[in-house]
């Protein structure tokens, strides 16, 4: 085992006798440092196979790439020192575990991004994350200096793989308002889910690693009421772009078991200073309908992109709350145009509770790149821009949460992804397998 992961497992046993010191301490209820303190014990087991039908992965030489994972994830929250100021800090230590891969399964081209791997594609056996951040309260501000978590519609963590994606800057978060969040922050480093380093610099998903110091973002999220919510945001990635969002999700109940549903999103984002990612003038929305009846939900969706280029996103990031952005393909495109069809399943009132299913199938059309910068383009054999690119993907989710004895809260995950394109996208059949078994010690 790596000195990293030593550590990580020392860093989770101090974390773990500190926790324990702090019930033992316990004098009073309420909010304090050891009153509001949390710690959970997460264990991730992660099976991902990604099936390359035409053998596009030129690393593994097979046509796929497959990992198989376990993580084990420790998180400590402490609450706040009492008083008009009050001071907490936040800590957590995690591991990735190889169980199954090798030369041949993964590696750069073909990677899933379970493991970090060399440049002959062989897996680490193991890797750790170590972090914190310091935290201060203020009546309705908290203010978070170190490696932070947040969830916002153009800046968010991602949690799609064995471990999560983290940024290392300041956020503030404030709630003074009745039903309004206001959030902000700077951040001057990412951490990918793959890899110990927790000072990566930024990379995005289509444009690739840039050289950027910081991306900051400030917006807020304002709830009318149990049916209406409003979200509008800005950021910047330094010398790279400015981005912008409004969202709105809203329900409107016919009765005690049927309800309308919709959402809309917008994001507009243009280049800034440097242009590091090349001149562009993106414009891209998507919106949704359905219906809620009992354990079904039907919606339907479309999306188009109004720009040029790609539209893009920090990678393994889940920044991008667009609805056809999906298991693999965001239908993101130039000038892209897609629509989507889902269905969702709760089998609660089928006398299942913790199970439910969900299926969807997404087809994007008039993908056109023939004005794309260079850094976006996308060219034929013959270096000609590709026009008139077409795609579609299906999905298939099912999850079973336990409700109730020892093991309540372990979940059982699969879902399944099939993917075909014309020459701008992989033709794939994904397989993920997940469990998880989150554990609250404290």
């Amino acid at each position: 085992m790596s000195n990293k992961a030593k550590l990580s497992l020392v860093a989770l046993a101090v974390v773990w006798g500190a926790a324990q010191t702090a019930v033992a301490q316990e004098t009073g209820k309420g909010d304090g440092f050891i009153e509001g303190s949390s710690l959970t014990l997460t264990n991730r087991n992660f099976f991902f196979n990604r099936d390359f039908r035409h053998g596009q992965s030129s690393a593994t030489g097979n046509g796929y790439s497959e990992e198989w994972a376990h993580g084990v994830m420790a998180v400590f929250e402490s609450g706040f020192t009492q008083g008009t100021v009050g001071f907490g800090v936040d800590a957590f230590a995690m591991l990735g575990l190889k169980l199954d891969t090798g030369s041949g399964r993964s590696g750069a081209g073909g990677s899933i991004d379970l493991l970090p791997h060399n440049s002959s594609g062989e897996a680490a056996d193991n890797y750790s994350k170590l972090g914190g951040a310091a935290k201060v309260r203020l009546f309705d501000t908290v203010l978070k200096v170190g490696d932070v978590f947040p969830i916002t519609p153009v800046v968010q963590y991602g949690d799609s793989r064995l471990l999560p994606e983290s940024f290392k800057g300041i956020t503030l978060e404030n709630s003074s308002f009745e039903g309004l969040t206001l959030q902000g922050g700077r951040l001057h480093a990412m951490s990918q889910p793959n890899t110990s380093s927790m000072r990566d610099e930024f990379v995005t998903f289509y444009g690739g690693q840039v050289n950027s110091p910081w991306i900051g973002y400030l917006g807020g999220d304002y709830t009318v009421n149990d049916y209406v919510k409003f979200s509008l945001y800005t950021s910047r990635l330094k010398d790279a772009w400015d981005q912008y969002y409004f969202g709105t999700s809203a329900s409107y109940p016919l009765s005690d078991t049927v309800a309308l549903i919709g959402t809309f999103n917008y994001y507009k984002a243009v280049d800034e200073g440097k242009e590091l990612l090349g001149r562009f003038n993106t414009n891209i929305w998507s919106a949704s309908t359905g219906i809620q009846f009992g354990a079904h939900t039907v919606a339907v969706a479309y999306q188009r992109n109004n720009g040029n280029n790609d539209f893009d996103y920090l990678r393994q990031a889940d920044s991008i709350y667009l609805n056809n952005s999906i298991q693999y393909s965001d239908f993101n495109s130039p000038k892209e145009q897609s629509w989507q069809l889902r269905y969702d399943l709760d089998m609660t009132s089928y006398g299942v509770p913790g199970l439910s299913f969900m299926t969807r199938y997404a087809r994007g059309w008039d993908a056109d790149y023939s004005q794309a910068n260079d850094v976006y383009m996308r060219t034929d054999d013959e270096g000609n821009p590709l026009t008139n690119q077409k795609r579609w993907e299906r999905n298939v989710e099912i999850k079973y949460v336990v409700q109730t004895g020892t093991l309540k809260d372990m979940s059982f995950r699969m879902r399944q992804a099939t993917t075909r394109a014309t020459s701008f996208e992989s033709d794939l059949d994904e397989v993920r397998l997940i469990v998880e078994y989150p554990l609250e010690i404290l």
